[in-house]
């Protein structure tokens, strides 16, 4: 029986071809990228990662350095439900979210990725496979963008095959959202899956003044129009603002997942695979929406999304995110009128271009 070998980290700060804004995380020019490669005693090797916005990469990369991978070494890797628990709990007190749960999640994506490429099945089929032509949409980052540009950007997805669109809201005035919004509803047209995105900007009473006013223009989801930590507000915002509310991307448990449905305080739970920790807690979250009839969504690492979603029957759109790692891949996912579909290489089937990558090491 094969065994855990080796556990090998490694922390890049990934240049972005654009500088990106939204209404908290302010101006962005790269994100951090944390990698994890484990090989087992037989020669085969998984790959997982995870990322970080503006800072805090090398805790991350430490806490999966330092303290798990003695925990892995010498392991099962195909009981992959007991190293998880094994690495909540050897991190518990110094986590129970955030960090913690980033790092377990680079780290399960990488034994899920092990275990299909053993098996010589893609995730999507070892998960269960319902089907693998995914709905996509374009997330951007664009708050500071002008309009026109904005409309650019637009058009330019278009061309790229999307079929949706993800904006950023949240400006200084409101009108200046609900002006944006409206615009970029006139040039995609009536019918066409248009979001918007406010990061966290306004309280509950803001967020219910801007839904109100946007709620003419037919938006999928206003995605978190408030602080995560305030599940009462989400409920208050879903209930009196008329729109359908997605969040989910900085919850980092399933048991916040389940606090947030219990609360009726989200239309659209919207993990991170690469930070509610990993593909193990993904499908359980798909799962509970599932229960609760409520449709998932994702936020960020399609490549890796993609084989989650594609075993979910309650998927609705996956976003494609901004911070793409399309230039260090060997082979991107073609999105063709607004889908993409999931490989049929084993495991995630995602090769990065490790020496692609060596320049930006952190």
């Amino acid at each position: 029986m094969a065994k855990i070998e080796s556990v090998v980290t490694d922390h890049y700060r990934v240049p972005l071809p654009v500088k990106l804004t939204d209404s908290m995380h302010g101006d962005m020019d790269d994100f951090e990228l944390i990698t994890v490669r484990i090989t087992d005693t037989d020669g085969v090797q998984g790959m997982g990662y995870t990322y970080t916005v503006n800072a805090g990469g090398a805790a991350v990369a430490v806490m999966i350095d330092r303290y798990l991978s003695d925990v892995l070494v010498g392991a099962d890797p195909e009981r992959i439900e007991a190293l998880w628990e094994k690495m909540w709990w050897h991190l518990h007190y110094a986590g129970r979210g955030g960090h913690q749960t980033s790092a377990i999640s680079a780290i399960d994506v990488a034994l899920w990725d092990l275990k299909g490429r053993r098996s010589g099945m893609p995730l999507w089929k070892l998960f269960g496979g319902y089907d693998p032509k995914v709905p996509v949409y374009a997330g951007g980052i664009d708050l500071q963008f002008s309009t026109e540009r904005l409309l650019e950007q637009a058009d330019g997805f278009l061309e790229q095959g999307f079929r949706a669109i993800k904006m950023k809201v949240g400006r200084a005035n409101v009108r200046e959202d609900v002006e944006r919004v409206q615009r970029m509803r006139e040039h995609l047209g009536d019918e066409f899956p248009l979001m918007a995105d406010a990061n966290m900007r306004w309280s509950a009473d803001q967020a219910i003044a801007a839904a109100r006013e946007l709620r003419a223009f037919d938006l999928v989801w206003l995605e978190e129009p408030t602080i995560p930590d305030d599940l009462p507000g989400h409920a208050r915002i879903l209930r009196d603002g008329g729109i359908p509310v997605a969040g989910g991307e900085n919850l980092h448990t399933l048991h916040e997942f389940r606090a947030a449905i219990d609360a009726r305080a989200i239309s659209y739970p919207e993990p991170d695979v690469s930070n509610c920790g990993g593909m193990t807690v993904f499908r359980k979250i798909a799962g509970l929406a599932e229960a609760h009839n409520l449709p998932v969504t994702s936020h960020g690492v399609h490549d890796l999304t993609v084989h989650c979603l594609a075993a979910a029957p309650n998927r609705a759109h996956m976003e494609a995110h901004g911070f793409s790692l399309e230039p260090y891949i060997a082979e991107p996912m073609p999105v063709v009128d607004g889908f993409v579909t999931a490989p049929d290489a084993p495991g995630h089937g995602i090769d990065l271009d490790f020496a692609a990558l060596e320049p930006h090491r952190a």
